[in-house]
């Protein structure tokens, strides 16, 4: 169980820093061209850029507590964070018409509630 958790927190923690990366450094209408990034073209820079320092935020979140031994409950509650981070990435990509990335999100959702699930249950230790 306990691979099976980090298997989950690895793959979420690559989405993050991806996704991260991708909203705070690159250009608004870079961003806005491509598949799934439309909605960015409708919000504020700064949004935008916030939400990728989030996101990278969350991608250490999912990984350092419990490798570093320091404060490993940050681990599921970043978790459950990233569960309403897809709820709402969901709700936008469904008003956009985009029922494939609306797909992976509920992939990553469902990691994301397995890992909360997991780490703050008999696999926290």
């Amino acid at each position: 169980m306990n691979i099976a958790l980090w298997i989950a927190a690895g793959l979420l923690a690559v989405v993050a820093l991806t996704g991260g990366v991708s909203k705070a450094f690159v250009p608004k209408a870079k961003l806005a061209a491509t598949p799934g990034g439309e909605w960015t073209g409708e919000r504020s820079t700064g949004f935008v850029k916030t939400l990728g320092v989030l996101e990278l935020l969350a991608a250490a979140g999912l990984v350092l507590p419990a490798a570093l031994g320091i404060a490993p409950v940050l681990v599921p509650v970043t978790a459950a964070c990233w569960v309403l981070l897809m709820v709402g990435a969901m709700i936008t990509h469904l008003r956009h018409g985009e029922a494939k990335f609306v797909a992976l999100n509920l992939t990553y959702l469902a990691l994301a509630v397995f890992l909360a699930w997991g780490r703050f249950g008999t696999a926290s230790a």
